[in-house]
């Protein structure tokens, strides 16, 4: 990652800043204590990952302003991506992802912030807590590395060195290789089933010989019955067709019947319409009258109208100008009394005026004390420009006391509440073993369930195949019955032909094709029967296995978060071996962080530099108390300015009201006039009389035209008789047409109904003379029935015995597949074990670890011998031996680690031990080395150094020791940022980025 821009908005001490990297190898930010160095470090975190020092996000946004956003632009991996981040307080977060095509941004932000956070990471390779123990170091926390506990340490290079992939094929691998042994456990299980039903077949042959027999002696006795019904049913048929036709005749009576007395009505309802129209145009002479007066009396109601219209539109013009004289008159007295208002005003201005001019002498005296006790507060200002940054760097020294004090007390507290954290996880050992053996055996018998549960599933999914296969052929079995049947009783009927290819039949040959229809339909029967049962069978069979698979997959909902929760329970067992190492660590520092406190050793130079600048303060002898009393006297005298701006407010004002009240009683003079001469001759008095003229002429009579109307509604009855005549003139010769129409129908009914008779009676006779065969046809199609039923259950029997041994040939290559499956999938479960193995912890991930260290180990002691003067140097160590328990063994047990040795002149000693300036040495040379080190692997998307403060612990010689192991890295990065407010240093690089802070916020200045 190579910076290129970044611009803050509001973002913490920044109102408005902007910084642009291109061009900067190594820089210094340099500036005074609390100008907001660190904060345009924090801007680039908190941009990228929403990480920063503040402790909750909106501590983020700049006193007083309503949002904070940062924008960063950034080159990784030769492409220019910009990171927008915006914070608006007390609601969520936004944040936008971007990389340029063709000179533009285009977005990369996904869904939610969440989402394109991850993806930022994926860009960058590296997350925040990576970031902070490697290329940043944090002020304050440079250690951030060497106080981590030593897996914690470990994890960081797994991080930086992109391990996780191999930790994710470890999963996979893993997860493949159980798969492969559930499916073998399986299969297994699977294979005693499959034996079971191949045992059965001999019985099953046994009971087909019994089924057949007991088929061949019912299908004689149903073919003697059929024979004899079928004689009996041709004799029937005859009896039946007369009896059809006499019922057809019937129906015709009946209908003809129905259609004379339907006539009857019709003849009497239309001779009653055609005697209503006559009586109607009767009436012509009476209505035509009525008539031509009531469209006499509608032409006079229209003229009225007409007349009515004009009086209105005079009237609404009367209104108009009446309401234009009161509106005129209104305005003028308005007028009027506004200017007589602003008169009185004038009056009682003029009053107040002169009670403020009466001050005059008193004023003057007060402006002469104001400026004596001015002259005396503006030495005293003076005094304070030169005690104030005296004061104000007292302050600063004292809050860095305090702020050393405080650190100290705060990391007590921390170590103390994480002595307590670890007793207290040391304490649950007991109870996680006994929680991890309950959850051990409650995963076994769930995957035993679920080993259960996926044979019922392959079992349904068999049984749920056969049972489609046997639907499927039962639509096609019945329409080849249905045509079976149509054959059949075409064969029935005397002289037919052959229902195949249409040609005569003797009667030897009619019995041969009708015996071998009716066995295959008998057959097809049988077939269809046995289809049936079995379907009944296998619903049966299915509807009880998904029950049961149902109940397993409830059983096993928990199986996930039992399984998650036993993997904590391990990990939480092999995390207690190093939180007892911890525990000792935490307190020796204890032990040496209260020293410092109560002795004092904290702060020491800024200690030394309160009292001198103390000293300093007492010897310009400046009170702030007499000089607040002092700015009390000068604002007690202050009125008098104001009091004298009054007075000459005053003045200024008297002239012009002087001036402006002739003026305005002239105004009142001349809206009397115009009042006075607006009824008498004004343009809209003489509209006004005008108007009158004319509605006079006009000669309206509104009660005259309310009684014409009152008779035209009266006559309005003629014009409905009118309309109504006309419609009996018009349909007078339809009704008549149609009396005629009915007489003929009705005659030609009552012939045919005549004729119809004499069949009838016939058809009765012949009848009569035919016996009915119907009891006998009933009671053998009954007894055929009853045989064929027991025939179908003996087909279906039969059916199920052949289909259940096509499946114990389909169980015993089922068999065979299966074995040869256990055998493959044996093979895989080995295989992905072995990679699960090498892809873990304790494989190719220690390989690399242990491969790396060496370098990073060789890296950092190059740099902390230029740093100490070869007079300290570390050892990564990745194995100690563990606690071992009193038993026969005889080989200790190594646990791995990450622990960090380090030797002086005088030996091994524990970090703890060193001096502030040593422990920042060994410090940064482990974190350079470690940044140095990422920055050459191939791949790494980080290429830039970040050192904040850490130098206020080094002499003169260490400083530049620093200086000289900065530049000497620097071709590996490209960009290195330091900050520090140490004048010393700010020559020591190429460019220097001056931060300064004023009242509109901190503003940065980039020098060369």
């Amino acid at each position: 990652m190579i910076p290129l821009q970044i611009t803050l908005t509001n973002f913490l001490s920044y109102r408005e800043a902007t910084l642009d990297f291109r061009g900067l190898h190594t820089a210094c930010i340099c500036g005074s204590n609390g100008a907001g160095k660190s904060s345009l470090l924090e801007a680039i975190t908190w941009a990228i990952w929403g990480e920063s020092r503040a402790s909750s996000e909106d501590d983020v946004i700049h006193t007083g302003s309503p949002y904070a956003r940062v924008d960063f632009q950034f080159v990784c991996n030769h492409e220019k991506f910009q990171i927008i981040r915006n914070r608006t307080r007390g609601k969520s977060s936004k944040l936008e992802f971007q990389i340029e095509s063709n000179g533009t941004f285009r977005p990369l932000t996904a869904k939610n912030t969440k989402a394109t956070q991850e993806q930022i990471n994926d860009y960058l390779k590296i997350d925040y807590d990576t970031f902070i123990n490697s290329a940043y170091l944090r002020q304050g926390r440079a250690d951030e590395f060497m106080l981590r506990a030593p897996n914690q340490r470990k994890q960081i290079l797994v991080d930086l060195l992109k391990l996780d992939r191999y930790e994710t094929l470890s999963v996979q691998a893993r997860d493949r290789a159980k798969e492969y042994k559930i499916t073998v456990d399986q299969l297994s299980a699977n294979l005693t089933p499959l034996q079971e039903q191949l045992a059965t077949r001999p019985d099953i042959a046994a009971q087909q010989q019994v089924l057949a027999s007991q088929r061949e002696i019912l299908e004689l006795a149903q073919g003697k019955a059929q024979a004899q019904l079928l004689k009996l049913q041709a004799q029937q048929q005859q009896r039946q067709l007369w009896a059809q036709r006499l019922t057809w005749q019937q129906d015709q009576l009946q209908t003809m019947s129905d259609d004379c007395n339907r006539l009857r009505q019709d003849q009497i309802d239309a001779a009653g319409q055609l005697q209503q129209l006559r009586s109607q145009l009767a009436q012509t002479d009476e209505i035509q009258a009525g008539y031509g007066q009531f469209l006499q009396l509608q032409q006079q109601e229209q003229d009225a109208t007409q007349k009515y219209q004009q009086y209105q539109s005079l009237d609404q013009a009367k209104q108009a100008i009446e309401r234009e004289l009161n509106q005129r008159q209104h305005q003028l007295s308005l007028q009027m009394q506004t200017q007589q208002t602003q008169l009185q005003g004038l009056d009682l201005q003029t009053a107040d005026l002169q009670f403020i001019l009466q001050e005059r002498e008193k004023v003057q005296l007060a402006l002469a004390q104001l400026q004596q006790q001015s002259q005396r507060l503006h030495e005293l200002d003076r005094l304070q420009q030169q005690v104030t940054p005296l004061l104000q760097r007292r302050q600063q020294q004292q809050t860095e006391i305090d702020w050393a004090k405080a650190r100290l007390v705060t990391q007590i507290e921390q170590i103390n509440r994480e002595i307590n954290q670890q007793q207290q996880q040391l304490a649950q050992e007991p109870t996680l073993r006994a929680e991890l053996a309950a959850q051990s055996l409650r995963l076994q018998a769930l995957e035993q369930k679920k080993v259960t549960g996926q044979q019922i599933k392959e079992a349904g999914e068999e049984k749920r195949r056969l049972l489609n296969n046997l639907k499927d052929k039962q639509p096609l079995s019945q329409e080849t019955l249905l045509e079976i049947r149509d054959k059949l009783q075409r064969l029935q009927i005397p002289g037919a032909n052959c229902p195949l290819c249409e040609q005569g039949l003797d009667h030897p040959h009619r019995h041969s094709v009708l015996e071998k229809t009716q066995a295959q339909q008998r057959s097809l029967q049988a077939e269809i029967e046995t289809n049936q049962g079995q379907i009944v069978v296998y619903e049966g069979e299915i509807e009880a296995m998904i029950k049961e698979y149902k109940q397993i997959n409830q059983e096993l909902a928990i199986y996930e978060t039992l399984y998650k929760q036993f993997t904590q329970t391990e990990q939480k067992l092999d995390a207690l071996g190093e939180i007892e190492y911890r525990l000792k660590q935490l307190q020796t520092s204890l032990q040496t962080v209260t020293t410092d406190l109560e002795q004092g050793n904290y702060a020491q130079a800024t200690q030394q530099e309160l009292r001198s600048l103390t000293q300093s303060i007492q010897t310009l002898n400046y009170d702030e108390q007499i000089h607040a009393q002092q700015r009390q006297e000068v604002e007690r005298w202050r009125w008098a300015q104001i009091q004298q701006a009054k007075i000459d407010d005053a003045q200024q004002r008297k002239q012009a009201i002087d001036q402006q009240k002739p003026i305005i009683q002239a105004e009142i003079t001349k809206i009397q006039q115009e009042l006075a001469q607006l009824y008498q001759d004004s343009d809209l008095q003489q509209k006004r009389d005008r108007n009158l003229q004319q509605l006079g002429d006009l000669g309206y009579d509104l009660d005259a035209h309310n009684q014409l109307r009152d008779r035209l509604r009266q006559s309005q009855i003629w014009q409905v008789r009118y309309q109504q005549w006309q419609e009996a003139r018009d349909r007078y010769p339809q009704v008549q047409a149609r009396v005629e129409q009915i007489d003929s129908q009705l005659t030609q009914r009552e012939a045919e109904k005549a004729e119809l008779q004499p069949e009838i009676e016939i058809l009765k006779a012949q009848i009569a003379q035919v016996i009915d065969y119907s009891p006998e046809i009933e009671r053998l199609t009954q007894s055929l029935q009853q045989q064929r039923r027991e025939l179908d259950i003996l087909l279906a029997q039969q059916g199920r015995l052949e289909q259940t041994l096509v499946q114990l040939d389909a169980v015993q290559v089922q068999l065979q597949e299966m074995t040869g499956q256990i055998q493959n999938t044996r093979k895989q479960y080995r295989i992905y074990s072995e990679l699960a193995i090498a892809f873990g912890k304790n494989g190719i991930q220690a390989l690399m670890i242990e491969n790396i260290l060496p370098q990073l180990e060789a890296e950092t002691n190059q740099i902390l011998a230029r740093l100490s003067g070869n007079q300290l140097h570390i050892q990564f160590v990745t194995q100690k031996a563990g606690k071992t328990k009193v038993s026969k063994q005889k080989t200790p047990k190594y646990i791995d680690t990450l622990d960090i040795l380090i030797a002086d002149a005088q030996g091994t000693r524990p970090y703890e031990t060193y001096s502030g300036g040593e422990s920042f040495r060994i410090n940064f040379s482990i974190r350079l080395a470690l940044a140095q080190l990422l920055a050459q692997k191939a791949g790494t998307a980080l290429q830039m150094l970040i050192v904040d403060e850490g130098f206020g612990t080094q002499d003169a010689e260490g400083c530049d020791r620093l200086v000289a192991a900065i530049n000497a890295i620097a071709p590996d990065f490209a960009c290195i940022l330091a900050v520090t407010h140490m004048p010393q240093f700010k020559e020591a690089f190429q460019h220097r980025i001056e931060v300064t802070k004023q009242g509109q916020g901190s503003q940065l200045r980039l020098m060369s």
